[in-house]
């Protein structure tokens, strides 16, 4: 199992989800681990029920991936003691068992989606998506340099100025506010603002990355930066203080 990183949260922005992924097969871990640290979350794994209780209270994740066949206490058990321990993070689970008996099972003793094997990756991270965003509260005012995006009145400025922001660049801009100083690739940004079943082309990333570092470097110096073969990261303009 893999302790919780002290401090990830970047300056300037939120942490990165957490996902607790708990599952007995190592190469179903693995595989998560992989994909959703591409997708940008962070992850803690377990490999027992009993491990997944502990790390729960102590990694504090956002989400919790749960197998429910452990070799200690099933998943149900976990989301059922996790639910009487009053922590209502949200539980996915990932499971062999397809019944329609057992479906009902995981969602009455409080998971919240129901996934299973074999399974999709992408499909997965979208559920995961889909639930952190019922389940998460509003962020609060989002800021970087003197960018301040406002999650509940839509409202965007740059040093003082406000900004006019379709809702395509609103949301591409609180990505970014979310994630200050990582390269973020056109797959990530796509699957975070267009969402995993978008079918047009990659290139609508840089058509919008394009308008919105217009939008909004007519009140300051460059934010947006290319990583050339990676692609985008918000950054403080060169010479600025840190």
């Amino acid at each position: 199992m893999t302790p919780a990183p002290a401090n990830d949260r970047p300056a300037g922005g939120e942490r990165a989800p957490r996902v607790l992924v708990v599952d007995d097969e190592p190469n179903i871990v693995d595989l998560l681990r992989m994909a959703l640290r591409f997708h940008g979350f962070d992850v803690v794994t377990a490999s027992t029920g009993h491990g997944a209780l502990r790390l729960a209270a102590e990694a504090e994740p956002d989400l919790v991936i749960l197998d429910v066949m452990l070799p200690d206490v099933d998943g149900f058990e976990v989301c059922r003691q996790l639910r009487d321990y009053g922590q209502n993070v949200p539980v996915v689970y990932l499971t062999a068992r397809d019944s329609h008996r057992d479906k009902i099972a995981g969602l009455t003793y409080g998971g919240d989606d129901y996934v299973t094997k074999p399974f999709a990756v992408d499909e997965l991270v979208a559920r995961v998506r889909a639930v952190l965003r019922r389940t998460r509260p509003a962020p609060a005012v989002l800021r970087f340099a003197d960018v301040v995006l406002d999650p509940d009145t839509h409202l965007v400025t740059r040093a003082g100025a406000p900004i006019e922001l379709s809702p395509t660049e609103f949301s591409l801009l609180r990505y970014f506010l979310t994630n200050p100083g990582r390269v973020l690739s056109r797959t990530q940004i796509l699957d975070a603002v267009w969402s995993y079943d978008y079918v047009g082309e990659s290139t609508v990333v840089d058509q919008y990355v394009s308008y919105l570092r217009r939008k909004l470097g007519q009140h300051g110096g460059p934010l947006l930066h290319t990583q050339r073969g990676f692609g985008y990261a918000m950054r403080l303009p060169p010479g600025t203080p840190g």
